[in-house]
């Protein structure tokens, strides 16, 4: 929409439900006018949004403090919403065709995240198993047959020494 993250408002409060199985905390709100229906019969209000720093397979959702604002009712089964105009009954819907994109969109979008979480989750009990192993502890090195200790510092007798090949030639 071309607006700036300066001009939102900082908010606190996380939100459940948008992405499945997910706490978002949002970037902020913005308070937005929204009309609906057309230019000889329409209803405008101003309405406050939470912005969200990740896609979804929705621009929007409105939820029931926003249908009482415009006393819409919206019937899911016809994926329609209808609210009172000053000129008569407003009716707003998307097609069909639309809606299964959102869907299938949403399905995407969730299936993604479930992948997300599945390969993290991979990641995560390999890197345990990686730091539990014994074969990667100090102290477990063993070094090849043929193998001499050479003093790191000669001039210092601290006992520090590093294995190197007895087959190197002394340079």
């Amino acid at each position: 929409m071309g607006i700036g993250l300066d001009k939102l408002r900082p908010n606190k409060s996380p939100f459940h439900g948008v992405a499945p199985g997910k706490r978002v905390q949002p970037l902020g709100q913005i308070d937005l006018p929204v009309c609906f229906g057309t230019l000889a019969n329409f209803r405008k209000e101003v309405l406050i949004f939470e912005v969200v720093g990740f896609k979804g397979a929705y621009h929007i959702i409105l939820g029931s403090p926003y249908y009482a604002k415009f006393m819409a009712i919206p019937n899911y089964t016809y994926l329609k919403m209808k609210m009172s105009g000053p000129k008569g009954v407003i009716t707003v819907g998307p097609s069909f065709d639309h809606a299964y994109e959102c869907d299938v969109e949403c399905i995407e979008h969730a299936e993604a995240l479930a992948v997300d979480e599945a390969l993290a989750a991979n990641m995560e009990k390999m890197a345990n198993e990686a730091m539990d192993s014994t074969q990667w502890h100090a102290g477990s090195f063993k070094s090849a047959e043929g193998a001499k200790d050479v003093p790191l510092d000669p001039n210092t007798p601290d006992g520090k020494v590093l294995k190197i090949s007895a087959t190197l030639d002394d340079k």
